[in-house]
C-alpha cells in the first residue's frame, strides 16, 4: 500500500499542538547567574500561532518545561491550553482531547526529541522541524525544512491554514 502523503492530512487538521524547546525556541537556553534561563522565540512563529487562535483552530502547548515567562509569551499570543512541567506528555494529551472532545486523529503535533515520541505515535499530523533527532524524524509525516525556533511552527501552521483558505494570502509581494 502506498504511503499517503503528508499534505492529505493537512485539510483534517482542526487542532495544533507544539512542544516548546527545540520546536517554538531553538532548543539552547542562557542560564543567568540567579539561575533564570532564557529562551528566545521566532516572531513569525508568534504570528502564525496568534493567527491559527484568531482563526478558531485549537491550540495547545504541551512542555516538559516549565518557565513561567513561556506561558506569559503564548498567553499573550491567545493560547489558554499550555501545559508546562509535563513529564508524561500523554496525559496532558489525553486530558485536553477528552476536555474538548477532540479526535486525535485531526490533531498536528510538532515534536523534536524522545519525550514527544509517544504522542507523535498517537496523533493524525505527526510533524518535526528539520533538526530533530532521528527517532522523531522516522516517525513524523511532514519534516519542516526550517529549524526548531527557526520558522518550523509557522511552516505547518501556514499549510494547513492555505490548504483550509484561512491565511491571508493577497498580498502584493511575495513572501517566503
Amino acid at each position: 500500500m502506498e504511503e499517503k502523503s503528508y499534505k492529505e492530512y493537512l485539510e483534517h487538521i482542526t487542532t495544533f499542538i507544539f512542544d516548546v524547546d527545540g520546536v517554538l525556541t531553538d532548543g539552547s537556553v542562557t542560564i543567568l547567574s540567579n539561575g533564570d534561563m532564557l529562551r528566545k522565540m521566532n516572531i513569525k512563529d508568534g504570528y502564525a500561532l496568534k493567527t491559527a487562535v484568531d482563526k478558531g483552530f485549537n491550540m495547545c502547548i504541551i512542555s516538559g518545561g516549565s518557565n513561567e515567562g513561556v506561558r506569559t509569551r503564548l498567553q499573550g499570543l491567545g493560547i489558554k491550553h499550555i501545559y508546562l512541567g509535563a513529564h508524561n506528555k500523554i496525559e496532558q494529551l489525553d486530558e485536553y482531547l477528552n476536555e474538548n472532545k477532540i479526535e486525535a486523529k485531526n490533531v498536528l503535533y510538532m515534536g523534536d526529541d524522545i519525550p514527544d515520541y509517544p504522542i507523535m505515535k498517537l496523533v493524525g499530523l505527526p510533524c518535526c522541524p528539520q533538526d530533530a533527532v532521528p527517532e522523531i524524524k522516522n516517525i513524523s509525516k511532514y519534516i519542516s525544512h526550517k529549524n526548531g525556533g527557526k520558522g518550523a511552527v509557522r511552516d505547518v501552521i501556514e499549510q494547513v491554514l492555505k490548504v483550509k483558505g484561512k491565511w491571508s494570502g493577497n498580498f502584493d509581494a511575495k513572501y517566503d
